[in-house]
């Protein structure tokens, strides 16, 4: 799996460089006095920087879009269990991402794993998020644990986003409607003047035909 090999890289990379560095700056003094005690603490490095690995390939792990808040508890057996054997801390990763990656219903659900230091002590429990408490209270002390709370985040700020985009976008058409209207009423007011102008124009070539018609009338009349 890609996710456990960069996480069991760090942990070895960091063991290994810790180791070095103990050598190089302990010289013979460190190992003349290097006691129980001393080496209690270098494993307690070592697991430390094992934890963190795992840590890292857990939150690589994707949550399907019904699981809103997940958590992982792991007892110290189960860390010792997958530090000395790798195919077993392989194995519990990908039964991680099988639950955290599955469906649930009803959606938007809390999902705690378990883990021990055998497969026969992982169990993977979900409920509805209605029961936060209950969440709340049995991640006190997980490992690992994430929630909705981000995004509930992320939400609120897309809604604020999608709500001022959308009044802006009332506001142009407000803005778009209200020169759509000035332009028509002033078409409408040309078209108007046009129309009057056009009927004075008649009036006036029908006056000027009646006079013309009058005067050559008269004329013959008076020639006559």
């Amino acid at each position: 799996m890609a996710i456990s090999v960069i996480g069991q890289n760090y942990y070895q990379n960091n063991a290994e460089t810790k180791r070095n560095t103990k050598n190089v700056n302990g010289t013979e003094k460190f190992a003349l006095e290097k006691t129980g005690s001393t080496q209690e603490l270098s494993e307690a490095e070592e697991m430390e920087l094992f934890k963190k690995g795992f840590y890292e390939d857990i939150s690589k792990v994707t949550n399907h879009r019904t699981v809103s808040n997940a958590a992982v508890n792991i007892s110290e057996a189960a860390f010792k269990a997958m530090k000395e054997d790798p195919q077993y801390r392989e194995k519990i990763l990908s039964l991680i991402q099988r639950d955290w990656g599955d469906s649930y219903a009803p959606r938007n659900c809390s999902v705690l794993i378990t883990v021990g230091a055998t497969l026969n002590e992982y169990r993977a429990d979900s409920w509805p998020v209605g029961y936060d408490s209950e969440f709340d209270v049995r991640t006190r002390d997980s490992f690992y644990k994430r929630t909705s709370e981000k995004k509930d985040w992320q939400k609120e700020l897309l809604e604020k986003y999608l709500e001022k985009r959308a009044q802006a976008k009332k506001q142009q058409q407000e803005m778009l409607n209200e020169k759509i209207t000035k332009a028509e009423q002033e078409r409408s007011r040309l078209a108007k003047a046009w129309a009057g102008e056009r009927q004075m124009a008649a009036a006036s070539n029908a006056y000027d035909a009646n006079v013309m018609t009058e005067t050559v009338a008269g004329g013959e009349t008076l020639l006559g």
